[in-house]
């Protein structure tokens, strides 16, 4: 392990929940060997921008959030029969200069293209066609540049703090908010504000049969 790798472990170790760490000048290969070591440390977020490596500690609700989008996600594609593919927290990664993760992404127009893809790479596959941040600040924002080089046609971002949510589509190279997902038409920010809430008062699964009732309702 180098030098550097094993002083940014270290700060981890003192990382205090919801916190971030900025180190500049960092190799590549320096990213990579941090990512590998931190395999262990499930909820953790790194981000590498042209030699800018950014790493942030996962706060308490922070995957309560995560199951619930995913459960509202899975409750749609069994709904409407729609072919989707999650892949999760993968981390992208274009080298020499970019990498990042959302907390969890799908494959939803061209899911038939990566079934079975176990090594998919960003530079000859398509991109997820969508990526879902639960944001505790505003720090997901400062990845919106990665996802835009990467081609993410779509992400939604969960601000904690204000209890809202943000969808985004990729127009000119740059994500532009939007009323309703591109992905799912009928899904709106403030929809899923409604269902959010409901998680939080009564639980997952009353939300969640709440949640199906609600697409029912929609065809």
């Amino acid at each position: 392990m180098s030098t550097h790798v094993t002083d940014y472990k270290e700060a981890l170790d003192h990382l205090p929940a919801g916190a971030t760490l900025v180190f500049e000048d960092v190799s590549w290969d320096e990213y990579e060997e941090l990512l590998e070591e931190m395999e262990g440390r499930p909820g953790w977020r790194v981000t590498y921008d042209e030699g800018k490596l950014q790493i942030i500690s996962p706060k308490s609700g922070h995957e309560e959030y995560k199951r619930f989008i995913e459960r509202l996600i899975d409750a749609v594609s069994d709904e409407f029969d729609i072919n989707v593919e999650p892949r999760g927290s993968t981390t992208w990664k274009r080298k020499p200069d970019k990498g990042a993760e959302g907390d969890t992404c799908y494959y939803v127009a061209n899911a038939e293209s990566i079934i079975g893809k176990r090594d998919i790479d960003i530079a000859k596959d398509p991109p997820p066609d969508l990526i879902v941040e639960i944001d505790s600040t505003s720090e997901s924002v400062g990845k919106f540049g990665i996802y835009a080089a990467f081609r993410v046609p779509e992400v939604w971002r969960y601000d904690v703090k204000h209890n809202r949510f943000h969808m985004y589509e990729l127009k000119a190279g740059k994500y532009s908010e939007i009323p309703s997902s591109r992905s799912f038409p009928f899904l709106t920010p403030q929809a899923l504000v409604k269902f959010m809430d409901l998680s939080k008062a009564q639980g997952q699964k009353k939300a969640l049969a709440a949640f199906r009732q609600w697409l029912k309702k929609s065809h």
